[in-house]
C-alpha cells in the first residue's frame, strides 16, 4: 500500500516542513519506517494499546543485540529438532509465554522485556500464517505454522529497524491520549482495527480489546479535533460499499474531510475466493491535489 499511500502523504511533509510525526495505531509500523527513511522527520511519536507489541518495539529499539543473542538460541533449538518435536517446542513457548505474562510489567522497561520480545518474535515467525492473535484472557492463541524453513531471526533487519526506531518515543496508551503530545505542525496517521465491512468479518481481534462503532465514532470525533493549529491528518479504514453500497459510515462521520478510495490486496480470508483486491478508504484534513 506505501507505493499508494505516498501520494497521499500531505506537501508539507514532503518538502520538509512538518518535523514531527505520530502513529498511535503503530501495527507493523510500515507508515513510520517508510517515512523515517524518505522524509525528514525530527522526532516520532508511536504508541498502540497492545502491549505486547509495545514491549516488543522497546526491546529492539533499546536493547537489539541481546534480542538477537535471545532468538539466535532459540532459531538454534527449534532447527535442532524434527517437525512433530518442532511442533511440541512451539506449544511449550507458546504455553510459556502466556503463564509468565503476569509476571511483566508492561509500564516499566527492564530486562525481561527483550526475553518476551524473542518469544513474541519467535511465537510470531512459526504460528499459522505469521499471524498475532489474543484471545479475551489476552492469551497468544495461534497455532503451529508447520512451516520447513520459517525466518525466525533476521538480524541485518533487527539492526536497521533499531537504528530507525532512535527517534521514536514509544509509549503504551489508547489512541485518545496523543492530544497530550501534540501541539502543532504534526502528521498524523491513523491505522486503526478496520470497521468490518460484513457480519462474519473482523480486523480486530488482534488483540484482547474489542474496537467497535462506538470506538470508531470516537476516534472521528478526536479527528475533527486534531485538525488545528497546522496539524495534517490521515486516516486509513475499510470501504463498507465493498458489500453493502448503502452503508455510508465514514461518509456520515467525515463528511469534513477528504475521501478517496485506494485498491487493496487482503490475502487473509478462510475463503480462497475472497482473496484479492477491494477498495479501502483514505480521510485526510487536507486537500490531496492531483494525486499520481
Amino acid at each position: 500500500m506505501l507505493n499508494q499511500f505516498k501520494n497521499f502523504f500531505p506537501e508539507d511533509l514532503k518538502n520538509g516542513k512538518i518535523k514531527y510525526y505520530y502513529e498511535p495505531f503503530l501495527g507493523s509500523g510500515a507508515v513510520f519506517f517508510f517515512i523515517a527513511q524518505n522524509y525528514p522527520i525530527k522526532k516520532a511519536f508511536l504508541s498502540d494499546i497492545n502491549e505486547e507489541l509495545i514491549l516488543t518495539y522497546n526491546a529492539v529499539k533499546n536493547d537489539v543485540s541481546t534480542l538477537i543473542k535471545n532468538l539466535k538460541k532459540l532459531k538454534r533449538d527449534y532447527y535442532s529438532l524434527n517437525e512433530k518435536y518442532q511442533e511440541l517446542f512451539f506449544y511449550k513457548h507458546r504455553d510459556t509465554y502466556n503463564k509468565e505474562k503476569s509476571k511483566i510489567d508492561f509500564t516499566a522497561y527492564s530486562k525481561e522485556w527483550v526475553v518476551r520480545a524473542a518469544q513474541m518474535i519467535f511465537l510470531n515467525k512459526t504460528c499459522f500464517n505469521g499471524l498475532f492473535s489474543l484471545n479475551r484472557k489476552g492469551e497468544f492463541n495461534v497455532p503451529f505454522g508447520r512451516y520447513k524453513n520459517p525466518g525466525i531471526l533476521n538480524e541485518e533487519n533487527l539492526l536497521l529497524a533499531s537504528e530507525v526506531l532512535k527517534i521514536a518515543e514509544i509509549s503504551l496508551t489508547d489512541f485518545e491520549l496523543i492530544q497530550e503530545y501534540i501541539t502543532h505542525d504534526f502528521f498524523v496517521y491513523f491505522d486503526p482495527p478496520y470497521r468490518p465491512i460484513s457480519k462474519t468479518s473482523s480486523f480486530t481481534s488482534y488483540s484482547k480489546h474489542e474496537f467497535n462503532d462506538k470506538d470508531q465514532k470516537r476516534l472521528a470525533k478526536l479527528f475533527k479535533e486534531l485538525g488545528i493549529n497546522g496539524n495534517k491528518l490521515m486516516l486509513s479504514n475499510s470501504d463498507p460499499h465493498n458489500e453493502n453500497s448503502s452503508d455510508n459510515f465514514f461518509e456520515n462521520h467525515y463528511s469534513d474531510f477528504m475521501i478517496e478510495k485506494v485498491k487493496a490486496s487482503r490475502m487473509i480470508n478462510c475463503k480462497g475466493d475472497k482473496r484479492g483486491a477491494i477498495n479501502e478508504l483514505i480521510i485526510t484534513n487536507y486537500n490531496l491535489g492531483a494525486i499520481q
